[in-house]
């Protein structure tokens, strides 16, 4: 698990090979083990230096996250985080140099080691990234990371490295100083070897008589004003929801004022917190391990073997269409994009080349691999191209005529064993599936816009959908490299059916009398991207209403009115505001921006008792949750599945650890 070794020299090196992980990471057994190896380097006299490496890929990973979760004892938690500081400040002031040799990725705990050091060099690998993310995990750095930073950057610099948790590429580290070299790969342990025989400075400048803080403590003017700025920042951006940015604050403010073993222990008192509150658990849960299994295929049928996909047929090649022609192209699969007419269908390629140009003008893409993806793509009106294809995708205008025609042409042609998918979001895939000649074979693929930046894709299964159907679209979707959520048939299904709870919430209490404003406001106050307003009109007021008739159509009597549908036929039809295409709906858009249209409080008098925030806030989450709770009720979605489905499908707020989890927070 840890290798220790000295060379003639009195070199020693501590290499972390954590056995039967794939990845470094730090719990009781792997500390206990690295503590034994750092004081046996301490106290050796034969040793003059020490280099921590890594015998993986990778150089050491954060903590373990199950052993997290697994209860809620603060005070155990604690004692196990606290661990690591008699380590750390063991190698800081042992009088012997450390070198940290990062080979690969050193994110969280992994690297507050490699902060422990005296000295961080990387290889030279584009892949690499360090840093602190743990603040997107609802957690903080504990080991020794918020006073490491905040004692080298200053607190200017330190805060937005803590608070916004970005992993950074080894260049990046390098300018910021948060490493101090970076060399070929194949030098790493030649140049740490090189520096420990420099007699480097073996004093942390937080050890020396007379350190200060860069820049000023958390009391002094420049610190007064840097806090200031980051409280108000975090509290703009996270409406107070997220209890990590807070801590981290407390941090650093605290433990800047005291010396750094004082601010250490401080540290740990607020790691444990996070790690205990039910938010950062819900949210740690969900995020992290939820999503994991989703890319994992966990609801994948057994038995079934793995598909590769060669060939993929995308019909419409309109927004939605060229997208996801475009993703499954970057993937290295060719592609056929048919629509109506060529120049259509030259449209949607168009789109690739554009989306790659932009990549290759950032730095991201390489021009001759930009070319090769959009080279994939055969823009046609030639169904007798789709020839073989393995998939096949419809992407076209949301009418079942139109729909029905495409499947019947594409299946004439394509692969025999081939998986045919609809990407409807409104219309019931068993309802298409009827035209079908192979209904085992047909499934749904909700995909989500724009494409190629939502990594949500909505699996549904239809009545007649097979197993190996269901495993072969979930393969495809992992080979694009997107998260699956699996979805029986439903109307609306899982993610279209929820949100819309959302956006008519919100235009029912504008029926009612509720200030626009109040109602807008209170939902980006929960943490949802934007009001159900701004929403509905980014989406298209005249969509839902031809939603909402078409479900009136196909029910009958069966049909259940909702206190929005009035507000939407006199939005639609008599006021002549469908939403922000037509440049009119809830708000008013023009050259300098978008405001609410003044012209609500008229046909829609408001109400002389508003509700308070709190009341509004409920009403818009609440709702949501419960149509949540039904689905899971009817078999629609599983728990797992719909938390994931709702961060990832329409930003319900991660806080919450998604629209199921959010039940339990709340009781």
């Amino acid at each position: 698990m840890i290798d220790y070794q000295v060379d003639g020299d009195g070199i020693a090196t501590i290499t972390w090979n954590v056995p039967d992980r794939p990845v470094n990471v730090l719990n009781d057994d792997t500390m206990g083990a690295f503590s034994e190896a750092v004081q046996k380097a301490i106290e050796d006299d034969a040793v003059k230096g020490v280099i921590v490496a890594s015998g993986k890929d990778d150089f050491v990973a954060g903590a373990d996250l199950e052993a997290m979760l697994s209860h809620t004892d603060a005070e155990r938690h604690f004692k196990t985080f606290s661990i690591m500081d008699p380590i750390t400040r063991g190698m800081e002031k042992s009088g012997k140099p450390w070198v940290a040799a990062i080979n690969g990725h050193a994110l969280g705990g992994g690297f507050e080691i490699a902060l422990g050091c005296h000295y961080r060099i990387a290889a030279d690998n584009p892949k690499t990234l360090v840093g602190l993310p743990e603040v997107t995990l609802g957690l903080l750095p504990g080991g020794g990371g918020t006073q490491r930073i905040a004692r080298m950057l200053g607190i200017r610099d330190a805060l937005p490295f803590l608070l916004e948790g970005k992993k950074h590429k080894v260049g990046k580290a390098l300018d910021l100083g948060i490493i101090d070299e970076v060399v070929p790969a194949d030098e790493l342990l030649d140049r740490c070897r090189a520096w420990l025989k420099t007699e480097p400075d073996t004093v942390k400048p937080w050890d020396k008589r007379g350190f200060k803080i860069p820049g000023g403590n958390s009391q002094s003017p420049g610190g007064i004003q840097n806090f200031l700025g980051g409280v108000a920042m975090t509290r703009a951006k996270s409406y107070g929801n997220y209890p990590a940015p807070q801590a981290i604050l407390s941090c650093v403010f605290e433990g800047t004022l005291v010396d750094v073993d004082t601010g250490l222990r401080l540290e740990k008192r607020y790691l444990t917190d996070m790690i205990v509150h039910p938010r950062n658990r819900a949210m740690l849960k969900t995020t992290f391990f939820g999503m994991n299994e989703a890319r994992k295929l966990a609801g994948r049928p057994k038995g079934v073997d793995k598909r590769q996909f060669a060939k993929v047929g995308v019909l419409g090649a309109g927004m939605m269409g060229a997208g996801i022609g475009h993703v499954t192209a970057q993937r290295g699969m060719d592609v056929i994009l048919i629509d109506e007419t060529q120049e259509a269908a030259d449209k949607g390629k168009a789109h690739a080349e554009a989306q790659q140009a932009k990549l290759v003008e950032r730095g991201r893409q390489s021009e001759d691999k930009a070319k090769a993806v959009v080279d994939r793509i055969t823009a046609t009106t030639d169904y007798d191209a789709l020839a073989g294809a393995d998939l096949v995708i419809e992407a076209v205008f949301e009418n079942r005529d139109i729909k029905a025609d495409v499947t019947r042409k594409a299946e004439a042609v394509m692969a025999a064993d081939g998986v045919f998918a609809s990407n409807t979001s409104t219309l019931p895939i068993t309802g298409l599936a009827e035209v079908s000649q192979r209904p085992e074979s047909f499934i749904g693929l909700h995909f989500f816009s724009p494409v190629e930046r939502m990594p949500l894709v909505e699996v549904i299964r239809a009545e007649k959908t097979s197993d190996t159907c269901l495993a072969h679209a979930l393969d495809y979707v992992k080979a694009i490299g997107m998260t699956p959520i699996v979805v029986n048939d439903s109307r609306g299904f899982y993610t279209s059916r929820v949100f819309a709870t959302y956006i008519m919430e919100g235009m029912a209490m504008v029926g009612e009398g509720v200030n626009p404003a109040l109602i807008e406001n209170a939902g980006k106050i929960c943490g949802l991207p934007v009001g159900p307003l701004e929403v509905v009109d980014a989406t298209s007021l005249s969509l839902s209403h031809a939603v909402r008739k078409q479900w009136q159509a196909d029910l009958g009597d069966a049909y259940v009115a909702h206190p929005a549908d009035d507000v939407i036929v006199k939005m639609v039809e008599e006021l002549k505001r469908p939403g922000r295409k037509a440049g009119a709906g809830w708000y008013e858009y023009g050259e300098d921006g978008k405001r609410l249209w003044p012209g609500i409080g008229e046909h829609f008098p408001r109400a002389a008792d508003q509700p308070d925030v709190e009341e509004v806030k409920n009403r818009l989450m609440h709702i949501q949750a419960l149509e949540t709770a039904r689905c899971i009720e009817e078999g629609v979605i599983s728990a797992a599945d719909a938390d994931i489905g709702s961060i990832l499908g329409w930003g319900f707020p991660a806080w919450t650890g998604g629209a199921a989890s959010y039940i339990g927070l709340m009781g």
